[in-house]
């Protein structure tokens, strides 16, 4: 828990507070505002305060397309990706078109151990056993320029729709969605794959309305917000910046599973996990459901997930959530195992605590699990905070590479550098800001290692990377109360660049025991009060807090402690440094 280069650091206070103040209580209005809240507006989660689907570039192409094929009934074929935000993406759009009349709707969603991602020629071979009329991608396409062309050489229309950030050069595709793509004027371009496909679904179902198909075919105008959990879903699992208008997105989801009104592939996931509906938070879909349903995609087939979602049998989702949850076990069995032999890697080599260790980080192992790579490389990044690429190899002469950035390095665009100043180094790549994927030739590894380390170290220079925790200050023993907690804890859906606040204080220990192996959990004093409160360290390095025997000084956040029905408020420690041993009292 104890680690070097991480100095808590307190947010001012904003000038503006003092305008959220008159509704909201003083320390809500000052976490608000330090998160760049101007006005009560921003807290506003209606549907209506959406911005419209007719600014996004494509729309009318795309509802021409799927308006098209529904009045002809022919065949679509949906290809997603393999993670959660593909998963949820795909079902959305099944369970969307077939509300809205489509008859023929099918998904294909590449083995990521026999295909790769997104809509490849190889893929398109597949999907042409399905004699497709028009192929749909979602969570993936914008990069795909082979994959389309091969499907319009077969006769197949492609309709794209996207998010992640496009290259120079587009697919000729039949239509493209995509708010990043040039010309797009929509204002929220960070929505995720499946915020993208709700959007194309709602201009298709108005085109409907206006064609007077629902009148002429004899169904219900469907109501689309019973789609918003498995866009909350989507949207919290990918890590997507939470914008006001994807906080709309979550907050709507959420509050229909809250109210019972939840799928049950959804049900059956929240059950595996153990949580209950009417408590859910953001939390919740991003540290117990996303993981799940990224193991599918991760250790086998994120068939077996999109399944699960579109399932409408309660004992059928129960089964292939316990699959998923399975599934999950022996992702976390694997991941552990690889994390060992990173870091036993790194102390071989004496970089961890080095100067000598790259700004841009690169590790490679033949036999490491290319589902978990991802995970590994985020982990790595948390431990060492500085950009990481890891390594396994692809099955052919190529290796493939999942990497992860922190604050102030966009990674795509770093290996869009890379690549301009070496041609020919990657074989491909492509991602967000905070995360990519590529693929090498595996003799290219180590002049992509130095090319990447030397482009990292361009933009952020040869400072040492800190990793600074922003606190939102300081809370006394009578602000600790299960009210506050509750308050804090529905006030937003918090998330990836709408942070949960974060408090720090000094605490007297007076109590600690591990739990769980991994877990401590403690009895909390002020030193300035009486008063007493309970926290708990996940995952926590046991030996240091096993040596932290008196004063302490924590980085917190506030939660609920459910136990057979009795609530109490808890901490939820994120840092722990010693300031002073001394015998339990």
């Amino acid at each position: 828990m104890t680690k070097k280069n991480r100095p808590i650091i307190r947010r001012p206070v904003p000038e503006h507070c003092s305008d959220l103040t008159p509704a909201l209580p003083p320390l809500a209005a000052r976490v608000c505002a330090s998160r760049g809240i101007q006005c009560l507006d921003e807290l506003q989660h209606t549907l209506d305060r959406l911005p419209p689907f007719t600014l996004l570039r494509g729309i009318e192409a795309a509802t021409e397309l799927l308006a098209q094929a529904l009045e002809q009934q022919q065949r679509i074929l949906v290809v997603g990706d393999f993670d959660a935000d593909g998963a949820t993406s795909t079902a959305l759009a099944l369970r969307a078109l077939r509300l809205l009349g489509a008859q023929q709707v099918d998904f294909l969603v590449p083995n990521r151990f026999e295909y790769g991602y997104g809509l490849t020629p190889e893929i398109v071979a597949v999907a042409a056993e399905r004699r497709p009329d028009l192929i749909v991608t979602v969570d993936n396409g914008i990069s795909s320029l082979d994959g389309v062309a091969a499907a319009q050489a077969r006769g197949i229309k492609v309709l794209v729709t996207d998010h992640h950030l496009p290259a120079a050069q587009l697919p000729a595709a039949d239509a493209i969605v995509n708010p990043n793509q040039p010309g797009d004027v929509f204002p929220a371009k960070t929505l995720a794959g499946v915020g993208v496909i709700f959007y194309v679904m709602l201009a298709l179902r108005s085109r409907l309305r206006q064609d007077g198909w629902f009148a002429r075919s004899g169904i219900d105008e469907p109501n689309l917000a019973q789609l918003l959990d498995l866009v909350a879903l989507g949207t919290v699992a990918d890590v997507v910046p939470l914008d006001q208008v994807n906080r709309i997105l979550v907050a709507q989801g959420l509050a229909r599973m809250r109210a019972g009104n939840i799928s049950p592939g959804l049900q059956a996931l929240f059950e595996v996990a153990g949580r209950q509906a009417h408590r859910l938070v953001a939390a919740d879909l991003g540290f117990t459901l996303g993981p799940r349903l990224n193991a599918a995609g991760r250790m086998d087939d994120m068939s077996l997930g999109i399944r699960c979602l579109l399932s409408e049998d309660m004992s059928e989702a129960r089964a292939l959530a316990q699959s998923l949850d399975q599934l999950n076990l022996e992702r976390r069995g694997v991941e552990d195992e690889m994390k060992e032999q990173a870091l036993a890697e790194l102390h071989r080599m004496h970089l961890e605590e080095s100067s000598e260790l790259p700004l841009g980080l690169c590790l490679y192992d033949p036999a490491w699990h290319q589902g978990v790579i991802g995970i590994l490389a985020s982990r790595i990044k948390d431990r060492l905070h500085r950009p990481v690429i890891v390594f396994t190899d692809n099955g052919s002469d190529e290796i493939k590479g999942s990497a992860r950035s922190v604050p102030g390095l966009h990674i795509r665009d770093a290996l869009d550098a890379v690549a301009a100043g070496h041609p020919g180094l990657l074989a491909k790549f492509g991602g967000h800001a905070m995360a990519a994927g590529l693929t090498l030739r595996r003799e290219a590894l180590e002049a992509f290692r130095r090319a990447f380390d030397d482009e990292v170290r361009r933009q952020l220079g040869t400072q040492p990377l800190v990793h600074e925790l922003l606190s939102d200050g300081e809370l006394s023993a009578q602000e600790v109360t299960l009210e506050l907690a509750e308050y804090l804890r529905f006030l937003a859906p918090w998330g990836q660049g709408f942070p949960e606040p974060l408090f720090d204080g000094i605490f007297t220990i007076v109590s600690l025991r591990v739990v769980g192996e991994k877990h401590v959990k403690l009895l909390l004093r002020w030193p300035d009060a009486p008063l007493t409160v309970d926290a708990i360290a996940f995952h926590a390095d046991v030996a240091q807090w096993q040596g932290a025997t008196g004063q302490v000084r924590l980085a917190f956040r506030l939660d609920v402690n459910e136990y057979r029905e009795h609530k109490a408020v808890q901490l939820i420690v994120e840092y722990m440094e010693v300031l002073q041993n001394e015998p339990y009292r």
